[in-house]
């Protein structure tokens, strides 16, 4: 219990004082650009005087301070709002209609009404900065027969109010579709003033491009669908609607200039607010944190780079830790002796196990992730390759030897399925028929079907060779399956009795699908195939080309900062490590390279694999995940290359798989 409440304590040191620090600097820089748009709003080219004078008198206006103030209440909740929805692993949907799923979900809903609303006070307070015409809601407009004012509704008011909805609806639909909460980590650390100026004038420009589309889609839905707001509003609050004017949901009220730079610089303001907040959280969150290798006192040990490396409920502080890993091992000679160090008394290299164990374990977790969606891949109809089941087998061995174990061959039980590659993406991924794999996976139902794919997924064919007899000389016994009938059990009704149960224990009775269920299951039937003939349905529901290899590699920021510590640890260790710590875990290292390597290679040869991702318009939107698997097969490669030439010839002595020995072989030789 001591340890976890230390524990929060140390993440909110971290986390939650680096997001209050970008809220703060946010907040100070508000009337900063306050004053900016206070400049371009009442800017005239032809009086420069009388616009100098006027703006200086509205800084000290109290409708500015208590727009301010407004401002202040909506950087806040901004500011909130970027420590709830902030991910380090980008959410990537691998269709239109997963994606569409997001969009809609009542979280999501909840946001989109809170920026709406939010929208609509930033224009309100812009409005009101502005004045003139665009000052109130109600306005007098004439007077009626008895002699008392008339309130009309102002209109031009009321356009950037709605303006602001819909550029609220607008930031928070893009927050989803263009990742904009992902905090990517720069492959180049910076200060955080060096960072923010250099990222200020993307900021702005973004801010206009953005305000541009804006106001364009908005004057654009405000033609066709204008007069139900203002009539609805018009009749809620009793006000007249001055016929006199011309309505601006109509070509030449929109055509009206004035409006339209005030629409844009208002709507610039309002990103601008809304993407320095976003960009002050980034850099402050993805700042470098320098974790102690190892503590003198005992209440300090979670505090640790190897207790916060195995970290697994908050995944900022992981990456953190893998980043500080990365950067100790390249720029700190005297925190890599701390790592090559001994523990007193004993003598056991503890801090070296805890982060090579991590580090493994994270490249080895990728590895069997990469080889079940080959399998899965490998499944659509096709036998998979000798070369995919030896690598399958190699990262099981590899695995196992990382964890101290050695694979042991053991009689299969009639409980326990055979590790086939259908048996294996249904362990590690949810099922052969998951929503993953489905449009991967053959109809194991259909006569079409080959009995090699059978073979692949558990099934087998009861006149194939395969049924019934040893192909292995590792298994030494193997009951019949439960759904593979004789030929005459079949005319029976039954099935054949299991060899274990002996010659006296009764036939199982076949049980038959009810008339009910086999009239649903055509129904079933009949609706897929009828939806799927639907344009808009297969439009929906179909994969998109990149996604699928995009959500593979979503986080493999950690594992590309796991290969850079691990091989700079490695290299470093050639003449650093005095007592030999490293050296009994490089073949380890080494065979889990190798093999994750070969994984990656054959990940690249899948379509749409090595494709590379459309630029996209300037948005704040990061899109850094879409290069992340070039990013890790070249840090990959850097990491071998790192150790090939560090230890060179030496290599040779290494206790490694033949097939492991010549692929380093080409490293040495410079031939990848």
């Amino acid at each position: 219990m001591f340890s976890l409440k230390q524990n929060s304590w140390f993440i909110r040191k971290v986390v939650i004082w680096r997001a209050v620090a970008s809220i703060a600097w946010s907040v100070l820089l508000l009337p900063v650009t306050t004053a900016v748009f206070v400049l371009l709003s009442r800017f005239s080219l032809f009086h420069p005087i009388q616009w100098i004078s006027e703006c200086t008198s509205l800084f000290t206006a109290s409708s500015t301070i208590f727009s301010l103030v407004v401002l202040c209440g909506v950087v806040l909740i901004t500011g909130f709002f970027n420590l709830e929805f902030y991910t380090l692993v980008p959410s990537i949907p691998c269709s239109r209609m997963a994606l569409l799923g997001t969009v809609l979900h009542p979280r999501q809903c909840v946001h989109s009404l809170v920026y709406c609303t939010m929208g609509m006070l930033v224009m309100w307070c812009a409005s009101v900065t502005i004045g003139g015409r665009y000052s109130t809601l109600g306005t007098p407009c004439r007077q009626s027969e008895s002699g008392e004012v008339v309130t009309c509704l102002n209109e031009y008011h009321l356009f950037l109010l709605l303006a602001g909805a819909f550029m609220g609806y607008s930031h928070s639909f893009l927050g989803v579709v263009q990742n904009m909460y992902y905090v990517s980590f720069q492959p180049i650390q910076q200060y955080k003033y060096p960072r923010f100026k250099g990222c200020l004038p993307m900021l702005v420009k973004c801010s206009v491009i953005q305000s541009l589309y804006s106001a364009r889609n908005f004057a654009a839905l405000y033609f066709f669908f204008g007069y139900v707001p203002k009539t609805w509003i018009s009749s809620t609050l009793n006000l007249q609607i001055d016929s006199s004017l011309q309505p601006l949901d109509s070509l030449t009220g929109l055509l009206d200039f004035s409006l339209l730079y005030h629409l844009s610089i208002s709507g610039t303001f309002l990103y601008l607010t809304w993407f320095l907040t976003v960009l002050l959280f980034r850099i402050y969150i993805a700042e470098a944190y320098s974790f102690p290798v190892q503590s003198t006192f005992t209440e300090d040990a979670e505090q640790c780079l190897p207790k916060v490396l195995a970290e697994k409920n908050t995944l900022v502080m992981k990456f953190l830790a893998l980043q500080d890993l990365a950067l100790l091992s390249q720029h700190s000679p005297s925190r890599r002796l701390e790592v090559f160090s001994l523990s007193q008394p004993g003598g056991h290299p503890h801090n070296w196990n805890a982060i090579s164990r991590e580090c493994l374990s994270l490249l080895s977790e990728l590895t069997q992730r990469l080889v079940a969606h080959q399998d899965a891949v490998a499944s659509n109809g096709r036998v998979k390759s000798q070369s995919a089941s030896s690598d399958t087998r190699s990262a099981s061995s590899s695995s196992s030897v990382m964890s101290g174990t050695e694979d042991v061959a053991e009689t299969p039980r009639l409980g326990v399925p055979l590790r086939t590659p259908g048996s294996v993406f249904k362990s590690s991924v949810g099922g052969v028929n998951s929503a993953l794999t489905a449009p991967f996976t053959p109809d194991m139902d259909s006569p079409f079907s080959s009995p090699a794919i059978r073979r692949l997924v558990g099934q087998q064919d009861p006149q194939s060779p395969w049924h019934g007899t040893v192909q292995s000389p590792h298994i030494m016994r193997r009951g019949p399956k439960l759904w593979s009938a004789s030929t005459e059990s079949q005319s029976n009704g039954s099935l054949p009795a299991s060899p274990a149960a002996g010659p006296t224990s009764p036939p199982a009775a076949s049980q038959k699908p009810s008339f009910l269920a086999q009239w649903l299951q055509n129904r079933r039937e009949q609706v897929k195939s009828f939806l799927a003939k639907r344009v808009l349905i297969v439009y929906l529901f179909n994969k998109l080309p990149e996604a699928s290899s995009q959500a593979l590699f979503a986080d493999s920021q950690a594992h590309i900062w796991a290969l850079q510590g691990l091989s700079h640890l490695v290299a470093a260790s050639f003449s650093e490590d005095q007592f030999g710590v490293v050296q009994t875990t490089l073949p380890h290292i080494l065979s889990c390279l190798v093999v994750l390597l070969e994984a990656v290679d054959r990940h690249f040869k899948l379509p749409h694999a090595s494709s590379k991702p459309v630029r996209t318009v300037c948005s704040m939107g990061d899109s850094t995940y879409k290069t992340l698997r070039f990013a890790l097969r070249a840090a990959l490669k850097t990491a071998i290359y790192k150790i090939t030439t560090t230890f060179g010839e030496h290599l040779n002595a290494v206790n490694i798989s033949t097939e492991h020995r010549k692929r380093l072989q080409q490293f040495l030789e410079f031939k990848e």
